[in-house]
């Protein structure tokens, strides 16, 4: 694997586990009463992040499989 592509894994999966950890706190604020700005900020953080990923996805040269 070139070292382009295991960096482009490397910030895939960066960004994967930030998405995972941004819904999952969402999710937590919401279940203790965060009140309604503090829920958009997490959501724009998300949505921020998706188009990162959808960006990366695009232009992101994955030539070899991943083992």
């Amino acid at each position: 694997m070139s070292g382009a592509t295991a960096r482009s894994f490397r910030e895939l999966d960066d960004l994967v586990l930030r998405l995972k950890g941004l819904v999952l706190v969402r999710r937590l604020r919401e279940q203790r009463g965060a009140d309604t700005g503090e829920l958009v900020m997490y959501g724009t953080e998300i949505d921020r992040v998706r188009e990162q990923l959808a960006i990366l996805a695009k232009i992101g040269r994955f030539d070899h499989a991943v083992a």
